[in-house]
């Protein structure tokens, strides 16, 4: 289990920010206001590289998305140092992206940075794979697992 500290804003990246990272950013943000933590818990969500700033989620995540109730909103930007120093705790979605954020962030903010997969409790998965050039249930696979992750982040949070 992830060391547990006391957590009051989450970032999901993941390489372009418009598949994975801004799903586990809406699901993250459906649990909190189920919970009533919305107003306690900042989300957000960034990519490594900057090739999809401005656009919204991928039309085929927010379509697996919206069919689970989460509204899908976001616009992809790039992860600034800036995110690295403000953000609590901040998730990679593979090991790819976890490097990078490691390269891009300050020695005294490394700590905060985590691989996702590490707080799933349902699935044995090390890496949320990149859905964008597979099918559908490329997509689902996705949202299962952030579903998975972010209900035991969730719960990390109300025990504090």
């Amino acid at each position: 289990m992830p060391a547990s500290t006391s957590i009051s804003s989450i970032l999901f990246v993941c390489m372009g920010n418009i598949c994975r990272s801004p799903a586990g950013e809406n699901v993250m943000r459906k649990l909190l206001e189920e919970a009533g933590l919305d107003d306690k818990v900042r989300c957000d969500s960034a990519g490594t590289i900057s090739y999809h700033t401005g656009n919204p989620p991928d039309p085929r995540m927010s379509a697996a998305g919206r069919k689970r109730g989460l509204p899908m909103t976001g616009s992809a930007r790039k992860v600034t140092e800036q995110d690295l120093e403000d953000f609590d705790l901040i998730l990679a979605m593979d090991d790819e992206n976890f490097t990078e954020l490691e390269h891009l962030s300050p020695p005294e903010c490394r700590h905060k940075i985590k691989n996702f997969c590490g707080y799933c409790i349902h699935h044995p998965d090390t890496q949320v794979p990149d859905p964008y050039y597979g099918g559908e249930q490329g997509f689902e696979h996705v949202l299962d697992l952030l579903e998975d992750g972010c209900a035991r982040i969730l719960k990390q949070i109300q025990e504090k």
